[in-house]
């Protein structure tokens, strides 16, 4: 494993192994060893707090030393090519680059001029690896299996780039997926089949709601009526099976995309998914930067009881 650009460069074993790293620090002391300073640059070209403290996090806890990043104060501003600012970072000695872009596929211009794994922390509306992967851990943790495991993801499905990592991840390690949101929202490119929010709370073991992503809509969109029409209410909330679980990559528009009750409710992993996404992020930045090899770390006995 070098580059974790989309969910499509993990083999399912790649995505296992992840997932048992993660289980494996998750609440435990992190032994660190290394025989010389690592440095690790974070680029983050959009607004972000979770992904990116959540890799800072990752990084520190590592033993990294992290290289932080501003637009506004950078050679940007001077005219500086993203691929230029990248490869700066590894000729000053960085060992690997988490960036976030408004740009998607940005790495195809990077990919073949930059020698450093390349962690993408999400591209337009494009991919959001790092956040699928705590996802399936998320679900991995609460059903320990994705066989059979009804996972439904409803809201702005056409803009987000969480949707489009976890709808294909998912289906791939076995679970059910539907999707669920506006008609002007969907994503038909996408083949899955779509159902309703009151169908979705009753059949989904997990119910995946999605931000509404306003800064990518063309024009302002009339959110008064979202939750009564599409969002999750606290009746809707008590339809649910007794064992189903909510999801969120969060930021939440609370009373919008759910009930501001529901955030926290006993159903809800909205923030066990920002707590496991540290380990899960230790666990792709440790496989990212692995000398050598790719399977051979996470090939154990250990691995095993995670798979299929």
């Amino acid at each position: 494993m070098k580059h974790i650009l989309t969910m499509n460069d993990l083999s399912n074993e790649e995505i296992y192994g992840v997932l048992t790293r993660a289980k494996e620090w998750k609440g435990k002391q992190v032994p660190i060893v290394q025989d010389r300073p690592t440095f690790v640059a974070n680029l983050f070209f959009e607004p972000s707090t979770r992904t990116k403290m959540s890799f800072e996090v990752a990084e520190k806890r590592l033993g990294f030393n992290v290289l932080d990043f501003s637009p506004e104060s950078s050679s940007l501003q001077k005219g500086e090519t993203l691929y230029d600012t990248v490869r700066t970072a590894q000729a000053i000695g960085a060992s690997a680059v988490v960036i976030r872009h408004p740009k998607e596929g940005y790495y195809h211009e990077l990919v073949n001029g930059v020698s450093i794994p390349i962690l993408n922390g999400g591209d337009g509306k494009g991919e959001h690896p790092s956040q699928c992967l705590l996802d399936l851990y998320t679900i991995y943790e609460e059903f320990g299996t994705f066989e059979n495991v009804h996972v439904v993801i409803s809201g702005d499905v056409k803009h987000s780039r969480v949707a489009r990592s976890n709808a294909y991840a998912l289906h791939r390690l076995g679970a059910e997926v539907s999707l669920s949101g506006p008609d002007e929202w969907k994503d038909n490119t996408l083949p899955f089949p779509y159902i309703q929010i009151d169908q979705a709370v009753e059949q989904a073991d997990a119910l995946m709601l999605l931000r509404i992503q306003n800064e990518r809509h063309a024009k302002q969109v009339n959110q008064s009526h979202y939750l009564e029409e599409h969002g999750l209410t606290l009746a809707r909330e008590r339809r649910m099976k007794r064992e189903s679980i909510i999801l969120h990559p969060a930021p939440v528009n609370r009373g919008v995309e759910m009930e501001d009750e529901l955030v926290e409710t006993k159903r809800s992993r909205i923030f066990t998914q920002m707590e496991n996404g540290v380990y899960v992020r230790m666990a792709m930045l440790q496989a990212a930067l692995q000398e050598g090899g790719e399977l051979d770390a996470y090939t154990t006995e250990e691995h095993t009881h995670l798979t299929k």
